[in-house]
């Protein structure tokens, strides 16, 4: 009897794997959506889009793109959480959405741990430290003397509450002894139109999203976080290079989908992806200008980095002193 019972119980299981790799392998028959935690026209997404025309025009079947920006990736990742593992949704966002959230929040409405299966770490950036054209600083010494000179007085940009960006600042103001107003916007342009206008004093900002207003002095740099300089912005010093080696605002974006999702199609859009961002043409003409590096790895390397990136993400909200409602 329990040898009958054992046998329709594998039977089952063996029809269920079947039935997911039937799945995979008629797989795709419909649209693919790829959610976006930030607005149109941010450095983020045109790289996204631009890899989503590349995996529609080989898939056969079309990437749409949804902005759903707000609440520090919250939005997003919880529309991800709460989708069927079918294999047609992913979201691709930074380590606020995996890492950092449930270290700034009591209590977020997805779990990153259960309710996503790693699919790949797509590129890596870095922050630059900006400041309206007029700001009183010429370097980084500058600034923090400045801002310490006059508590309170200046105040900071961020594209979101808990955001890879506003922990930069949170954690630079820390480590420093400053006093800075935080100022949210809903995207990275709002922000650097009010930096530009000169109605915020700085910011942290994607180098992309920077970069091309630095040459009409439309906004100042001070450096840039990473080992290197971006090519985007050669002239602009990193951290390290004008003394302040330890600081680091490097940051990630990765691909999830919802639970569930077949392994087999997880890894598909991890190969994939990998061939296109790391293609010189790819990497010259949609990284290298928004100040990116391309990474594509596998799900198991994500998914072995997400682990480890958790344990840092509690260690830099800690630092910082960030705390969110």
């Amino acid at each position: 009897m329990k040898s009958g019972r054992r046998l329709i119980v594998l039977g089952a299981l063996a029809g269920l794997a079947f039935a997911g790799s039937a799945q995979a392998q008629g797989y795709p028959t419909k649209p693919i959506r790829i959610v976006l935690p930030y607005s149109a026209g941010g450095p983020a997404d045109v790289m996204v889009r631009a890899i989503s025309q590349k995996l529609g025009d080989s898939w056969g079947q079309p990437f749409i793109v949804d902005n759903k920006p707000g609440a520090n990736e919250i939005i997003a990742a919880d529309i991800v959480a709460k989708s069927p593992g079918d294999g047609y949704t992913f979201l691709v966002a930074s380590d606020g959405a995996y890492s950092l959230n449930q270290n700034l929040y009591p209590k977020i409405p997805y779990d990153p741990v259960k309710d996503f299966v790693p699919v790949a770490k797509l590129a890596v950036g870095n922050l630059m430290l900006v400041t309206r054209p007029d700001f009183p600083a010429a370097n980084v010494k500058e600034f923090i003397e400045q801002v310490k000179r006059n508590p309170g007085k200046f105040n900071y940009g961020s594209i979101g509450a808990g955001g890879v960006n506003h922990l930069a600042s949170a954690w630079f103001n820390s480590i420093n002894g400053l006093q800075m107003e935080h100022v949210a916007f809903k995207g990275l342009p709002p922000a650097v139109q009010e930096l530009m206008a000169g109605r915020i004093d700085a910011m942290f900002a994607v180098t992309g999203g920077v970069a091309p207003f630095l040459e009409t002095n439309k906004i100042k740099a001070l450096a840039v976080s990473g080992r290197n300089r971006q090519p985007a912005a050669p002239n602009v010093p990193t951290f390290a290079e004008v003394g302040y080696p330890t600081f680091d605002a490097s940051y990630y974006f990765g691909v999830v989908a919802p639970k569930g999702t077949p392994p087999e199609i997880s890894a598909r859009f991890a190969r994939d992806m990998s061939k296109i961002i790391n293609t010189a043409e790819f990497k010259t003409k949609y990284l290298q200008p928004l100040g990116f590096e391309a990474v594509g790895d596998t799900p198991e390397q994500f998914t072995a980095f997400l682990k480890t990136d958790r344990e840092l993400g509690a260690q830099k909200v800690k630092v910082s002193g960030a705390k969110l409602e």
